[in-house]
């Protein structure tokens, strides 16, 4: 039997073979969930517009940690998240909404948000769906391939992976059973950085920033920087700039804070 939060999801793609299709899994999948599995909270919230509070409150209604979070460490869990989300399925038409009401200042991190709300502006859900297929998922492969390993070593499930998966048990992160993508994934990263910084996941400062330059800050800039390169991207071009201004951000932070 499906929960509320699942069922509101379905409705909302137009049913379970185009939720499936918008989240790039078979249709079966979809149709044995009770309920949004945890890994797949943040694509469905993208594709459909439904919130993850509303799609698992089990997980994302309760505040997981006693203590106040730093308002700076709020808004870079924020913006981890926001990546997680583009990151792991194409925007859908709400939020493209909400996206275009993004403001900055003239900071450059500022002015990635302005230039993201003038791109999902002008975007048409359809054609932004088309571009995140053709960069990350492609018949075969994407342009992109948006994992640790390959950007490491040029192969996929290789060693940065493995090293990851240590990482995270040390963390007392586990990985949920089922997923499909290998936890190197960018949007995944972003979502576990998301976690670290907004205090889900118990983790001191020193623990943050060996997470981070071990297995974020190596490769994921560069994620980016080709994002923000490819021509046709008219909407991830202003992605992987936004991506790539937060990245060198964390990195300063991170550095000064040695």
């Amino acid at each position: 039997m499906r929960d509320d939060g699942l069922d509101r999801a379905i409705d909302a793609a137009g049913g379970v073979a185009q939720l499936a299709r918008k989240i790039g899994i078979s249709q079966p999948s979809v149709s044995n969930w009770s309920k949004v599995p945890a890994q797949r909270v943040i694509a469905v919230e993208a594709a459909t517009g439904i919130s993850r509070g509303e799609l698992r409150p089990d997980l994302f209604s309760k505040q997981l940690s006693v203590a106040p979070v730093d308002p700076v460490d709020a808004a870079r869990s924020h913006e981890y998240l926001l990546l997680a989300t583009l990151l792991s399925a194409a925007p859908s038409g709400k939020l493209l909404d909400q996206l275009a009401a993004l403001t900055g200042d003239a900071t450059p991190l500022g002015r990635a948000h302005i230039a993201l709300a003038a791109a999902a502006a002008g975007a048409v859900p359809a054609k932004v769906e088309r571009e995140y297929f053709d960069l990350f998922v492609g018949l075969g492969r994407g342009e992109l391939l948006p994992y640790a390993s390959y950007y490491l070593t040029g192969f996929l499930n290789e060693r940065p992976l493995s090293r990851l998966r240590a990482d995270l048990a040390a963390l007392g992160i586990e990985r949920v059973a089922n997923g499909s993508e290998p936890e190197d994934h960018a949007a995944i990263l972003c979502e576990i950085m998301a976690g670290l910084a907004g205090g889900r996941f118990e983790a001191s400062s020193d623990a943050q920033r060996a997470f981070f330059e071990k297995h974020v800050a190596p490769w994921m800039g560069r994620l980016f920087a080709d994002i923000e390169g490819v021509e046709h991207a008219t909407f991830y071009r202003a992605v992987g700039a936004l991506g790539r201004a937060f990245i060198e951000i964390e990195m300063e932070a991170f550095t000064f804070a040695n």
